[in-house]
Parts: C-alpha cells; sequence; structure tokens
C-alpha cells in the first residue's frame, strides 16, 4: 500500500468516526433546529432557531408540565368520532424495523416531528370545555396564552380522559392553529424526542423559552 493511499484511508476513517459521533451527540445529547409552523405562536416564531436537548430521551425521563418538547409525528392524526377511545387516549404509532427506525432516528431522513407545550402528566384527569383546560376539576392557569385565547375540541377529539402512564398530554400555545394532543391523543415517552433548552437566534430574543 502506497504512502498516498494509506493517508486517504486514514482521512476516509476520521471523516467516518467523525460522522459516527456527530449522529450519536445529535441523538443521546442535543441538536439545533428551525421552527417551521405556527403552532407556539407567539411563544416561537417561525424561522426561530432553537437548541434541543435530547438528555431526557436518553434517560427516560418524561419533562414537566409547561416544558416545550418536540415528538415523532403519530401515524394516525385525523379521528372519526367512532374512533375515539377516551379509555385509552393514547396516540398511535406503527411498528418500523430497525433499518426504518435507524434513518428516521439516527439520519432523521423522513421523520416529521411536533413542537408543543406539555399540559398534562401521567395519571391527570384532563377536561376541556368552556374554552378553557381543566386539571383534576382544577382550571389550568396559561399566562403563554395570548389574551382571548380559548380551547377548544373538535367534534371527533380527545377532551375528557386520564392521561395513562408513561404518557404526557401536549397542545400548542396558538391554539385555533395547532393540530395536537387534542386530535391524535397522548404522547407516549418513548416516541418524545427532546425538550427545548433555549433560543439561540434570533441573537436578541437569545435565552430560555418559557
Amino acid at each position: 500500500m502506497s504512502e498516498k493511499t494509506k493517508e486517504i484511508l486514514e482521512w476516509i476513517y476520521c471523516i467516518v468516526i467523525a460522522l459516527v459521533l456527530a449522529m450519536l451527540f445529535r441523538y443521546f445529547i442535543g441538536t439545533p433546529t428551525i421552527v417551521k409552523q405556527v403552532s407556539m405562536n407567539p411563544t416561537l416564531i417561525q424561522d426561530e432557531r432553537l437548541w434541543l436537548n435530547r438528555w431526557g430521551r436518553t434517560t427516560k425521563k418524561l419533562p414537566q408540565r409547561g416544558e416545550i418538547i418536540t415528538f415523532e409525528e403519530p401515524s394516525k392524526i385525523n379521528y372519526s368520532v367512532s374512533e375515539i377511545d377516551l379509555n385509552n387516549p393514547v396516540a398511535k404509532y406503527n411498528q418500523k424495523n430497525a433499518f426504518q427506525w435507524f434513518i428516521n432516528n439516527f439520519l432523521e431522513i423522513g421523520k416529521r416531528s411536533y413542537i408543543k407545550r406539555v399540559i398534562a402528566l401521567p395519571g391527570e384527569h384532563v377536561e376541556i370545555k368552556d374554552g378553557k383546560v381543566y386539571i383534576d376539576d382544577n382550571v389550568l392557569e396559561e399566562p403563554y396564552l395570548q389574551s382571548g385565547i380559548v380551547t377548544d375540541v373538535n367534534e371527533a377529539g380527545f377532551d375528557d380522559f386520564v392521561v395513562p402512564d408513561n404518557c404526557v398530554f401536549a397542545m400548542g400555545d396558538n391554539r385555533n392553529h395547532s393540530t395536537d394532543c387534542r386530535a391524535f391523543g397522548c404522547i407516549p415517552l418513548e416516541k418524545i424526542e427532546s425538550t427545548v433548552a433555549i433560543r439561540i437566534w434570533p441573537l436578541n430574543k437569545w435565552g430560555e423559552v418559557k
């Protein structure tokens, strides 16, 4: 083997190692992202840059109420009235083989994620009525909502249920323009990808997101 060939192979080896480390860091530790939708207005605006903390996924820790999370899009988004099961209000996900899982989660190809705020935790009774959210029969104070915003549920939606174990109920702050757990049910822990750590762009809004 010539010295030139050996040098090329060493460079290829270094690049492969760097790519693997980058993917591992992005999956287990954190990664930047760009806000692409309006469902979290006015808290998060389109084209803002965020840093996502993925350590919670690594340690299997449920997020807290009020935290903003990202999670994998459920396989089924829209339900008919007859399909709504308030006794099992968990979002549905199709099974993936190992190759599909790797492509989606490590390479992040062909995967769509949602960004929403955690509203309710396991064991809590959620009821949405009169334009408000009730947790265990108490009105939830939501200072992050714009004045005049009401919380409604379509006829085919999840509006009165108990959050199952190892799941969270999450909604967008822009309630009238958000497809969220009201439509498809609670998100299992294993489908939660990250929590929003800080906003990194624009610079004049850099810092913690509340």
